[in-house]
């Protein structure tokens, strides 16, 4: 583990708590009531969020006790629906532009904001567009990652879950499919997801359990191994990201009820 999460988790672990197989490590800023992602970069001291459909295009840094310490905007953003965070290793952040409740949506955008730890309170992104594939129709999408220069983004479905690709490219794509999986269980909408820095991990979130795929072979992700590890905990968890091969952090949004928080787990005891 890296020494900057080493402190980041000294810092959560003075204030945990033990919900389900859930510990609590942060309270999240009560001005951002919906946090859809959750995101932490190599070389960074904070964790990385935004919120979803209708609020602003900011993208904000927290410290290890949950609070806003950087606040950017994306000058040249408009927040239609971002849904999700994701990083490369050299420290450039990318803004999930792909939530489609009403199925409608046709063009998706990425953004990439370069050296997101030296901006100071604005900057203009990179755009990546894409189109779906040719033959698929419009679903919604609330996740994805980078892995080997390319994006995946996966489906939030009622039934089953795709998952296309997208080369990391400034400019304008048509998606490539790679495969699909029905899910068991009640519950089974993808809202997030993250892979582990040697890439033998996928983790895709929901609002009760979460997956892990192994095993899989190449980038069809679903093609190994799919575990489901349910939390005893419910919420409406928006987002997952690694801290090391066996650790994660998820977050959920605030409601009258429950929510607003940061959380550890543990995918082996």
């Amino acid at each position: 583990m890296k020494l900057y999460i080493k402190l980041l988790l000294i810092g959560f672990f003075l204030i945990s708590c033990k919900t389900g197989h859930l510990d609590v490590v942060a309270e999240l800023p009560t001005s951002l009531k919906e946090i859809s992602a959750i995101e932490i970069i190599n070389g960074s001291n904070m964790v990385w969020v935004i919120e979803d459909a209708g609020n602003s295009n900011h993208l904000y840094g927290l410290n290890a006790k949950g609070k806003i310490v950087k606040d950017i905007t994306i000058k040249n953003a408009e927040n239609i629906d971002w849904e999700d965070l994701t990083s490369d290793s050299e420290g450039n952040m990318y803004i999930g532009d792909f939530g489609n409740n009403n199925k409608k949506r046709t063009t998706f955008t990425i953004y990439k904001v370069a050296n997101v730890e030296n901006v100071k309170t604005s900057t203009d992104a990179d755009l990546i567009h894409f189109t779906l594939p040719k033959g698929m129709n419009s679903v919604d999408f609330e996740s994805f990652f980078l892995y080997k220069n390319f994006f995946y983004v996966f489906s939030k479905s009622t039934k089953t879950c795709h998952l296309i690709k997208v080369p990391n490219t400034v400019g304008h794509h048509e998606a490539t499919y790679v495969s699909n999986v029905k899910l068991k269980g009640k519950h089974h909408k993808v809202t997030s997801a993250d892979i582990s820095d040697d890439g033998k991990t996928v983790v895709l979130l929901n609002h009760d359990k979460l997956w892990e795929l192994t095993g899989y072979l190449n980038d069809d992700f679903f093609s190994g191994n799919i575990k489901a590890l349910k939390f005893e905990h419910k919420s409406q968890k928006e987002g997952v990201t690694f801290i090391n091969d066996n650790q994660i952090f998820i977050s959920d949004e605030r409601t009258k009820h429950d929510g607003g928080y940061m959380y550890s787990f543990n995918l082996k005891p």
